[in-house]
This record gives structure tokens, C-alpha cells and sequence, in this order.
């Protein structure tokens, strides 16, 4: 009865230990998720709006500018994007990262994949050493971006994207990332990044603006695109980077609230093995003083 009183109480500590970790984790996720939640709802609005411009300028053009960035050909070779986490702990957030980037290429590119002509530029460590691991062709430049995470090292990246596809080493790209909703919400898309995705007749009667460029269409175009293609790699990253510590804040609550739930359980066990055994040491003596008086 005294060991499994003892290995009670050595689950209770080890228990123990386990919640102050995870509430510590908890807040340090609070805190970095506060920085990186004001930097993606600052950057959203601006990405955004620069977006629905670049489409209806694209959408508008009817051909009479060159657009190389949005030059629709056949789709052979194809560059995915992912954007998983550096470290674990966090749900399912990158398992999902990965299984989104699998469905597009099964449901999307299984032909380009079959042929060995889809290439994956994962973006944080987790996704890069899943698909190093299982045999996917990858690019392995940019998946330390967390320990850097500046504008100019995220436009490096982008420039893989940008000039492989100007260059025809790419027909497509796509960006496999979460968007942030909130700390507990997080949305798993795929997204075309190029060529810039034309919008329908419908949709762009809706959006159509005239637009007045100056210097000349032609090369204020050529300036712009890039630039905010690169925004909007650069949002993508930073939704996903909200979206880590969201992830992470919900995960290590959950794993206290567990914890805590494990240890009432084992306080009651350990109250009633302890009162088991005091039950039995009485019993004992009583019959000892009895068989002693008899």
C-alpha cells in the first residue's frame, strides 16, 4: 500500500511540474501572439486593398500591356510555398499546414508531381524536415525565415517565386498558409500567388476603376507588381506567424486545464489509498489488542 501511495505522489509532482511549464508557455505564446496579431491587423487592410488594385489592373488590361506575372500558360512545372512553424507544441497547426499542401498537390498538380515537376519551398522548420524526410523535391534556402523575420529577408524569398516564374522555371505558384482569425481560429488556405489571378466579368464589374497612371501604364505596372506581390508573400507569412502563437496560447491552456483535471483525479485516488491504509493499520491494531486481551 505505501508504494502506490509513493507512486501517486510522484505522478502528482511530475504532473505538477508539467502545468507550471505549460501555463509558462501559455503566456510567453500571449505575449509574442499580441505582437504578431497587431502586425498582421496592421499589414491586412493595406496587403488587401493593394491586392484588389493589382487584380483590376490585370483584369482591366485586356491585353494591351505585358504582364509576364500574370501570363497564363500551360502549367507543367509548379512551385508550392508552405508556411508550417520552427517548433512543435502547438495542436495540429502544422500537421494541417501539410496536409493542405498534400491535398493541393493530389487534388491540383498530381500530373506535374508524378513527373518530379513540383517543388515545395517550406517556410519554417517542421514542414521543411516532413518533406525532406518523405522524398519531396525541395528547396532548402528559406525555411530558418522565422529566425529573421524582416520585410527584406521575406522579398529574397518572394524572388525565388517571382523570377522562376518570369524566368519559365515555374508555370504556377501557390502559398499554403493559415490565416488568423483569432487565437483559437485559424483557417488553412491555398492560394494562387502567380500568375495574378484574373477576376471574373461579374466580379469585375464590380471592381472595375479608372485609373489614372502616371509616369506611363506600362512601366508604373512593371514597378508596382512586384512590389506588392511582395506584400502579400510577406502577409501571408505573418498570418501564418499570428496563427503559430495562437495556435500555441490554445494549445498550452488546453494541456493545463488537462493537467489539472489529471491531478483531481489523482488526489482523490491518493485520498483513498490513504484512507484505505490508515482503514487497515486500525483493523490491525484493534485485532492485535484483541487477540492480545483474549
Amino acid at each position: 500500500m505505501s508504494g502506490q501511495l509513493k507512486e501517486v505522489r510522484n505522478r502528482i509532482k511530475s504532473i505538477q511540474s508539467g502545468q507550471q511549464i505549460t501555463k509558462a508557455m501559455k503566456m510567453v505564446s500571449a505575449a509574442k501572439l499580441r505582437r504578431a496579431q497587431d502586425a498582421i491587423m496592421l499589414m491586412r487592410p493595406y496587403a488587401l486593398k493593394l491586392q484588389e488594385m493589382l487584380q483590376n489592373i490585370v483584369s482591366n488590361s485586356e491585353g494591351n500591356i505585358d504582364t509576364p506575372l500574370a501570363a497564363q500558360r500551360a502549367v507543367e512545372k509548379v512551385l508550392i510555398v508552405v508556411i508550417t512553424s520552427d517548433r512543435g507544441l502547438c495542436g495540429a497547426f502544422n500537421s494541417n499546414l501539410i496536409k493542405t499542401a498534400k491535398r493541393v498537390i493530389r487534388e491540383k498538380y498530381a500530373e506535374q508531381f508524378e513527373l518530379g515537376n513540383v517543388e515545395l519551398l517550406p517556410i519554417g522548420k517542421k514542414g521543411y524536415d516532413h518533406f525532406l524526410q518523405n522524398g519531396y523535391k525541395v528547396n532548402d534556402k528559406f525555411w530558418n525565415m522565422f529566425g529573421n523575420l524582416t520585410f527584406e529577408h521575406v522579398k529574397e524569398a518572394a524572388a525565388v517565386a517571382l523570377n522562376g516564374f518570369t524566368e519559365g522555371t515555374y508555370d504556377a505558384v501557390e502559398i499554403v498558409y493559415s490565416e488568423f482569425k483569432n487565437a483559437a481560429t485559424q483557417v488553412f488556405v491555398a492560394e494562387q500567388f502567380l500568375p495574378i489571378a484574373k477576376v471574373e466579368n461579374e466580379e469585375n464589374s464590380k471592381l472595375k476603376a479608372d485609373y489614372i497612371f502616371e509616369p506611363e501604364k506600362e512601366v508604373l505596372i512593371a514597378e508596382l507588381m512586384p512590389k506588392i506581390l511582395n506584400t502579400q508573400f510577406f502577409k501571408a507569412i505573418l498570418d501564418s506567424h499570428a496563427s503559430e502563437h495562437g495556435a500555441r496560447m490554445t494549445a498550452m491552456d488546453k494541456a493545463t486545464e488537462n493537467a489539472q483535471e489529471l491531478l483531481r483525479s489523482l488526489k482523490i485516488s491518493y485520498n483513498r489509498a490513504r484512507q484505505a491504509a490508515i482503514t487497515t493499520e486500525l483493523t490491525e491494531i484493534v485485532s492485535g489488542a484483541a487477540a492480545l486481551a483474549g
